[in-house]
């Protein structure tokens, strides 16, 4: 669950659902590559102020329900998200260079939402799961409410 983030100055809750496909909408979307995925977003999360509260995988694209401070916009999150996992995907698993030629491991291309406009956290965490079939989809990270 999404908690305030309480700054010197601000006080927030933004809360943001991105898609974000690979390039040529490719199936690279492997075991391998999701521990990669999620520890490199556990790392970036540990690094910059955005919380993944929760990630999911289907083939071709993934979904991140991430919370962040206003300092950041929307399409500056994903960008962070977008080049620190491409990099250590094709770094920590060579093989998926091979599927996608080009160099690039993302599509240009995303969707980001803000969360409460279309829904409540809980209606887009139940859609991020719901996403594929059963067998496709890959639950990653969900982030658990944090008391202190």
């Amino acid at each position: 669950m999404s908690t305030f983030i309480r700054k010197s100055h601000n006080v927030s809750a933004l809360l943001y659902h991105a898609v974000c496909p690979s390039k040529y909408r490719r199936a690279v979307f492997s075991a391998e590559v999701d521990e990669v995925l999620r520890e490199t977003c556990l790392e970036i999360a540990a690094r910059y102020e955005i919380v993944f509260l929760e990630i999911g995988t289907d083939h071709d694209h993934v979904h991140f329900l991430m919370q962040s401070v206003p300092t950041y916009s929307p399409s500056r999150i994903v960008q962070i998200v977008k080049s620190l996992t491409a990099r250590e995907v094709f770094r920590r698993v060579p093989s998926v260079k091979k599927q996608l030629w080009g160099g690039a491991f993302w599509s240009s291309g995303f969707f980001v939402d803000t969360v409460g406009r279309h829904g409540s956290e809980e209606t887009i965490r139940r859609y991020v799961k719901e996403q594929g079939t059963e067998k496709e989809y890959v639950r990653l990270h969900s982030q658990q409410m944090e008391l202190f």
